[in-house]
């Protein structure tokens, strides 16, 4: 029985202790990908972000805060698992200090230096089987195609999902799914739970079964 992990929601980056950056995931794909894979059978972990939803009962649910926290969960995890679902939407920035007290309004601008995030995703890649397998999800607001599959390959992504915007917090989506040579194997659209199906599937027929034979 294949063994799926999930990432899914999205990552906190504290400024302070109670300020932080993050984005609108809800963990609503995430969630709608889990159940799709547990009615094919499949066994799934879910790695999450802070969300204020209610994952499958039948899913094992490894709660995480931080990006760091994140990667630091799946590359324990990932070896374990025939493959990836990265549904996740991480913070990509964190501040270089985080501030010790909480940081006092003084009525002048506030400067706050950043750096990049460890990318979860592209660290998978870079060290899984040839047995394994990674989806990731893209969700760009130009240049969708093309800057979808410049991720693809910097990730070492069997299939990129991707999408816009408008997915986050909604509980409707619109995906495209594109191979490895760009090419489009399916669009799909609908409430998540559909184009949760939708995915699934194609991930069955192309990454699953070919390993049954």
């Amino acid at each position: 029985m294949p063994r799926i992990m999930i990432t899914s929601g999205p990552t906190r980056q504290y400024l302070d202790p109670v300020r932080y950056l993050t984005n609108g995931s809800s963990g609503l794909m995430g969630r709608s990908l889990a159940q799709a894979a547990l009615e094919l059978g499949y066994d799934v972990t879910i790695v999450s972000g802070p969300v204020d939803i209610d994952y499958p009962t039948r899913a094992e649910v490894v709660p995480v805060i931080s990006t760091e926290e994140l990667l630091e969960a799946c590359q324990r995890i990932f070896p374990r698992c025939d493959g990836l679902i990265a549904a996740a939407a991480p913070c990509d920035y964190r501040p270089v200090r985080i501030a010790s007290q909480k940081i006092a309004k003084t009525g002048r601008p506030l400067e706050l230096q950043l750096v990049e995030t460890p990318d979860v995703v592209a660290t998978l890649g870079a060290t899984k089987r040839p047995d394994q397998w990674i989806v990731g999800f893209a969700l760009e607001t130009e240049d969708q195609r093309l800057r979808a599959l410049v991720k693809l390959e910097k990730k070492s992504c069997d299939l990129m999902v991707l999408n816009g915007p408008e997915a986050m917090n909604s509980r409707r989506n619109q995906v495209e799914i594109i191979d490895r040579r760009g090419s489009l194997i399916d669009a799909l659209a609908g409430p998540k739970e559909e184009v949760a199906r939708g995915i699934l599937q194609v991930i069955q027929r192309r990454l699953i079964e070919p390993y049954r034979e």
